[in-house]
Parts: C-alpha cells; structure tokens; sequence
C-alpha cells in the first residue's frame, strides 16, 4: 500500500504542515518521531515552530518508509538507521584512498555557493527543470571531501 509521495521543492525550509504533506504523515506524528529518532532536529524558531531543511524530509521519507511500508518497530526502524549510518561511514572510509600525482585543487566556498544559489534562482528554461537540492548537497560534500584528501595527501 505505498502511497506516492510529492517531489520535495527547492527550498531552504519546510514547516511542520509542509512536511507532513511532502511525507505523508500527521504534525504530532513528526513531533513524535522527534522524540524517538535522535537523526531529526528540527531548527525552532518564535513561538517554538519547527522548520525542517532538504535532509530531514528525507530523513522523515525513509523513517515513514521503514515504519509504515517494511513494517518495522520504532526501535527496529531507529537499529536500521544506524546501521545505514554506520555502512555509509565504513564505505566512505573504504574509498579513503591517497591520491597520487594530482596537485591541490582550490576551490572558493563562497564562489560555489554563489554559483549554487544562481542555479536555484535561475528559472528553468521552458518546460520544467527542477533542481534536486540533494544532489547539489551531495555533490558540495564530494568536493569537500576531495578537497580535504588532496590536502592531507600533500
């Protein structure tokens, strides 16, 4: 009975209503969850309101997933997010090779950030061209970590 879910827009952050419309889940059951998964930790802001960033509603997507369509407990479902944790750290460490024969690469956070949020508000040529955010994040941390082997290879 899996239920398709929105895509996630491009944004900063998401409210609580916002969240629980792009995950398929009630307010007071995020606010829960909060409680159970230690992963999710809404920023707060006046009067208490929970402002989630990309990572979290996925975070949220994958928790529902376990929980609701795999079928497992909150305890069950919080084992195996550590376990993914833990693998994606262990893969990491394992692609943790020297890099020989390549000079260091200088990269300007702030040209890169700039250069990110020109492609977030350029708007898309005719039809539409969506941005995945989390792509843009993931590709930021591969050249941080690129960035950083380079470096401490030196």
């Amino acid at each position: 009975m899996e239920k398709t879910l929105p895509p996630i827009p491009v944004k900063r952050y998401f409210t609580i209503g916002e969240v629980g419309e792009l995950c398929g889940v009630k307010p007071h059951v995020l606010r829960y969850w909060e409680q159970e998964f230690t992963q999710l930790r809404p920023m707060k802001r006046r009067g208490n309101r929970r402002y989630y960033q990309h990572h979290e509603v996925l975070m949220i997507r994958r928790i529902r997933d376990l929980l609701y369509d795999q079928g497992f407990t909150i305890s069950g479902a919080r084992n195996r997010l550590q376990e993914l944790v833990q693998s994606e750290r262990d893969r990491r460490k394992a692609a943790d090779v020297p890099l020989e024969g390549l000079e260091a690469i200088e990269i300007d956070q702030e040209e890169f950030d700039a250069a990110v949020q020109d492609e977030m508000e350029t708007p898309p040529p005719q039809a539409a061209r969506t941005v995945d955010l989390s792509q843009l994040l993931h590709l930021r941390r591969e050249l941080n970590e690129i960035r950083e082997l380079l470096t401490t290879s030196h």
